[in-house]
């Protein structure tokens, strides 16, 4: 049976996750993160797609970003995979795949929902409990989005850059977010569209999508607000 095709819009943010095959380790040293993020810019560049946020975990990837048209994302993601498993293959003397097959992602809804994904990326090192804060993390976009360090990666989201007339104003509104838990509801709301390739947003947001891409789009079991 032919999979079915992803959601893909342009200028809607989505949200990716690619894992390790068999969830092996795809970053065994620094260097490894390094090399990630320099072929990330690089593809981004060429393929015209906006990197507003990012945690390199050592088993797998999450990225949040939006494309300027369907065939952009591929442009990235599929150049991107194959040389960092060569990399990966040369530098450890190994062979075969590195990835666990076809990398899962959900459009993401701007108004209510963008936010709270951004938040859910940058506290994956939380959650896994490798550090206490955020900020402590070095391969996540945190310390750029809230903390001003220089990142040339990362192009800002209209909403992130609406929290502040400076980049000061908009790193400590950024950071004041940080201080509302996500709730396990939500994660699981995020968690479930993003395994399944829906549309996370409200029922508005789901039909305007599903309108656009020609085909019904199952909605997350659960929502992130009432």
């Amino acid at each position: 049976m032919p999979r079915q095709a992803r959601l893909l819009l342009p200028g809607v943010p989505l949200h990716i996750i690619q894992r390790g095959n068999n969830r092996q380790r795809c970053f065994m040293a620094y260097a490894d993160f390094q090399v990630y993020l320099h072929l990330l810019k690089e593809h981004a560049a060429a393929a015209g797609c906006a990197i507003h946020a990012y945690a390199l975990m050592s088993n797998h990837v999450h990225l949040l970003l939006s494309c300027p048209d369907v065939s952009a994302l591929a442009t990235l993601m599929k150049p991107l995979g194959q040389r960092f498993t060569q990399y990966i293959n040369r530098r450890y003397q190994r062979s075969g795949t590195l990835w666990d097959g076809r990398f899962h992602s959900c459009l993401t809804q701007e108004e209510r929902y963008f936010m709270v994904c951004q938040r859910y990326i940058e506290l994956n090192p939380v959650r896994a409990r490798i550090v206490g804060q955020p900020g402590d993390y070095p391969w996540s976009s945190f310390q750029a989005n809230a903390l001003g360090i220089e990142n040339s990666l990362i192009q800002p989201h209209s909403l992130y850059l609406a929290l502040g007339r400076t980049p000061e104003q908009r790193q400590g509104a950024y950071r004041t977010l940080f201080d509302e838990e996500i709730s396990a509801r939500q994660l699981q709301t995020i968690r479930c569209a993003l395994v399944g390739g829906l549309a996370l947003g409200d029922v508005a947001f789901v039909e305007r999508i599903a309108t656009e891409a020609g085909r019904g789009i199952p909605r997350p079991r659960v929502r992130l607000f009432n």
